[in-house]
C-alpha cells in the first residue's frame, strides 16, 4: 500500500497541445479514487502518466516516499489493468496470471503460490487449467485482474475496465472489485466514464474536465453540494434540472413563464443565475412553475415525468414514486421546489452559498 501525490502534474504534446493543466492531487493510503469525465478529458492520460506509459512534461508523481515520475514502469510499484483483457491464447489461466512472475525470475513454487491466493480471492481457482476463449467476459476479466494482484503492487491502476462487459456483468463486477478493495485494503485508481460506477465504487471521486480537475470528494458531498455547474450536471441520472434565474431586490428569483421563487438570496439584483434542482427534489404543486407534460417514463420504483417550460431549453425531469398516478400527456402542469434543496450558481457557473445537506426528521 502507499500514499499517492501529484503535483503540478503537466502534459503537452509536440503541438504544444496541453492535456493536463497543472493537476495536484492526493490519494491515501489504501483509498479507492475514481477519475471520472468525458471522453477527451485527459483522465485515461493522467493514469498512464502513473504508470509510466506516459511521460510527464512537468510536475512531480511521488508513491509511498518515492518519486516515481523518473523511474521506469516495472520498479513504480503499479499494476494496471486495461479495457482489453490483453490475455495469451495459448496460455491457461495459470500461466496468464503467473507469467509476470516468471518473467521476473521467481520460481516455479512462489508463483504457483501467488497465482492460487489470487484465484482463491477472485473465484477462478476451478478455471485455472482453462484458456481464454473458454472464458466469458467476467471472467477473462477477473483474470486480467488476478495477473495484476499476484505482483503485489502498492497501486492499482483500472482504465474502465468493465466497458467491454453486458450490463448485468458491470454490476456483478463493480461488486467483486469492491469486495476485492475490502479484502487487499490496497490504493486503487479507477478511470471512468461511467457515472454509476463512480458514485457506487469510489470512496471519493475527482471529476475531470478539459485537463483540469472541478472537484474532488465523496460520492454524497459530489451529488448534494457540486462546486459547479459541470459537477452538478456531470452527475446524477437524470442529470440535475437547470433553469436561468435572475435576482429580485427582495431575494427572491425570477424564474422563466414569469413565475417567482422565494429562497432568500443574496445576490445583486439583476444578477443572472442559475437553479439546480434533483428530479427527486421537484413536485407537481397547485402553484408552481408552469409547464407541459411531454413524456413519462416507467422505471417500476418511480416514474419520470418530462417537462417542458417556456424559456427552458430541456424538459425538466420530476421523479414520482412508481404507484403514482401522473397526469396525461399534454396536460399543464405545475412544478414545486423545494427550496432545502434548491442549488444556485453565479454567471461563472461556481456554486452561490452552497447549503448544507438537510437532517431527515
Amino acid at each position: 500500500m502507499a500514499e499517492l501525490r501529484l503535483k503540478q502534474i503537466r502534459k503537452c504534446y509536440g503541438d504544444g497541445n496541453g492535456v493536463i493543466h497543472g493537476l495536484d492531487l492526493t490519494v491515501r493510503d489504501g483509498e479507492f479514487m475514481v477519475f471520472v469525465g468525458p471522453s477527451g478529458c485527459g483522465k485515461s492520460t493522467l493514469l498512464r502518466m502513473i504508470a509510466g506509459l506516459e511521460s510527464l512534461s512537468a510536475g512531480e508523481l511521488w508513491i509511498g516516499e518515492r518519486r516515481a515520475d523518473e523511474l521506469p514502469p516495472a520498479q513504480r510499484g503499479v499494476a494496471m489493468v486495461f479495457q482489453s483483457y490483453a490475455l495469451y491464447p495459448h496460455m491457461t489461466v495459470r500461466e496468464n496470471m503467473g507469467f509476470g512472475l516468471k518473467l521476473a525470475g521467481l520460481p516455479r513454487r512462489e508463483i504457483d503460490a501467488a497465482v492460487e491466493r489470487a484465484a482463491a480471492a477472485l473465484q477462478l481457482t476451478e478455471l485455472l487449467e482453462r484458456k481464454p476463449k473458454a472464458l466469458s467476459g467476467g471472467q477473462r476479466q477477473r483474470v486480467a485482474i488476478g495477473r495484476a494482484i499476484v505482483r503485489k503492487p502498492q497501486v492499482f491502476l483500472f482504465d474502465e475496465p468493465l466497458s467491454n462487459l453486458d450490463a448485468a456483468l458491470r454490476v456483478q463486477m463493480r461488486i467483486e472489485l469492491a469486495r476485492l478493495h475490502q479484502e487487499l485494503a490496497t490504493t486503487m485508481i479507477y478511470v471512468t466514464h461511467d457515472q454509476v460506477e463512480a458514485m457506487t465504487l469510489g470512496e471519493r471521486i475527482a471529476v475531470f474536465n478539459s485537463g483540469r480537475i472541478e472537484q474532488v470528494g465523496t460520492p454524497l458531498e459530489l451529488y448534494e453540494r457540486p462546486a459547479n455547474l459541470f459537477v452538478a450536471g456531470f452527475l446524477g441520472s437524470p442529470r440535475m434540472n437547470l433553469l436561468p434565474a435572475v435576482a429580485e431586490s427582495d431575494g427572491r428569483l425570477r424564474l422563466p413563464a414569469g413565475f417567482v421563487l422565494d429562497l432568500g438570496v443574496a445576490a445583486l439584483p439583476g444578477e443572472t443565475l442559475t437553479l439546480g434542482a434533483r428530479p427527486e427534489h421537484l413536485h407537481l404543486a397547485g402553484r408552481g412553475l408552469p409547464g407541459r407534460l411531454d413524456l413519462v417514463e416507467h422505471l417500476g420504483d418511480c416514474q419520470l415525468l418530462h417537462i417542458s417550460v417556456e424559456g427552458v431549453a430541456e424538459p425538466l425531469a420530476l421523479k414520482l414514486p412508481g404507484h403514482a398516478q401522473a397526469p396525461a400527456l399534454g396536460e399543464p402542469v405545475r412544478i414545486g421546489f423545494d427550496p432545502a434543496f434548491c442549488h444556485l450558481f453565479d454567471h461563472h457557473g461556481q456554486a452561490l452559498a452552497p447549503r448544507e445537506a438537510p437532517v431527515p426528521a
